[in-house]
């Protein structure tokens, strides 16, 4: 399984504060917004990731995250010239997925919740053909919106629609296998002159292949594009890490609880920042006895809901 996450586009609905940097190098709190995704993908074992950015974004995006051997990862990065629709992403992909299955997450969306990495690797393990995540949400209106039957079996989408015929909005993961490049290559741009992730998932559903997972009531989910959503999504982190005593999208920390990095790498890693609390954490982290046993006595893992045992 590889990993994509989309971090391009022109930020225009969070202007003026992305007129000179990209949205998703802008803190969530006290870490940059493209931290939430590059986490979700590495709680699920996805450790081959490709960033898409834009030309002036992405060496920014590469002096922030390297080449992700400092994670324990692979990290490569793609250019998107124009904002041409979130299915662009898998054929600018194209070499980097191969014949592989992939994941493709967008920038902005931050997940949380206790079990949720569960529900998420066992989605890649059962997936067939494409599976998309659905989230209840109060005015479904406003997203494209999945309808589904007692199997969760997908039956109709619709984008923005007036009636919705569910409350389950489609959020940004997805996931799909590997003739998701070629249907991709299909596709037509919409009257907004770009090309439309939910006509992509329409040609699965026209084929019997295109399944929904529902993210519970015990999950959170935030598209941290706007002002509003960005300054909730910052509150929402502070909140929870302020009460839990945990970070949420720590990525040194998940690499090292992984096993990706050593005990050593993380602890120079907190040095570099020991004057501000990331920092701290990650020293904390290092120099607590007994760590691995430490983290196993706790029943879930806080970070996003990961179990102990995988």
């Amino acid at each position: 399984m590889k990993g994509i996450i989309l971090a391009g586009g022109s930020g225009t609905r969070l202007s003026p504060s992305t007129d000179s940097i990209n949205k998703h190098l802008l803190a969530v709190f006290d870490k940059p917004m493209i931290y939430y995704p590059l986490s979700v993908l590495m709680l699920g074992g996805i450790k081959e990731i490709m960033i898409i950015s834009t030309p002036e974004d992405k060496p920014r995006f590469e002096g922030l995250l390297g080449d992700g051997q400092s994670l324990g990862i692979t990290l490569e990065y793609r250019e998107q010239s124009n904002p041409n629709g979130i299915p662009e992403a898998l054929t600018l992909s194209e070499d980097f997925i191969g014949n592989d299955d992939v994941t493709l997450m967008l920038g902005d969306n931050i997940f949380y919740g206790q079990g949720f990495t569960t529900l998420f690797r066992n989605a890649i393990k059962n997936h067939k053909h494409a599976t998309v995540f659905g989230y209840r949400v109060k005015d479904a209106s406003r997203f494209g919106v999945v309808e589904f039957d007692h199997n969760q079996k997908v039956i109709s989408l619709e984008e923005k629609p007036e009636q919705p015929r569910s409350d389950f909005a489609v959020t940004g993961l997805y996931i799909y296998d590997h003739k998701a490049v070629k249907m991709a290559k299909k596709l037509k741009p919409s009257a907004r002159g770009e090309l439309e992730i939910t006509d992509l998932n329409r040609e699965y559903l026209k084929i019997g292949q295109l399944d929904v997972e529902l993210l519970g009531r015990g999950f959170a989910w935030m598209d941290a594009g706007t002002h509003e959503s960005l300054f909730e999504a910052s509150e929402f982190v502070k909140i929870t890490q302020q009460r839990q005593g945990f970070k949420l999208a720590c990525l040194e920390e998940i690499a090292f609880y992984l096993g990706y990095i050593s005990r050593n790498t993380i602890y120079k890693k907190g040095k570099t920042m020991e004057k501000n609390d990331y920092g701290k954490y990650l020293m904390e982290i290092a120099e607590r006895e007994h760590s691995q046993q430490y983290w196993e006595s706790i029943d879930r893992n806080p970070i996003l809901g990961l179990a102990a045992n995988e």
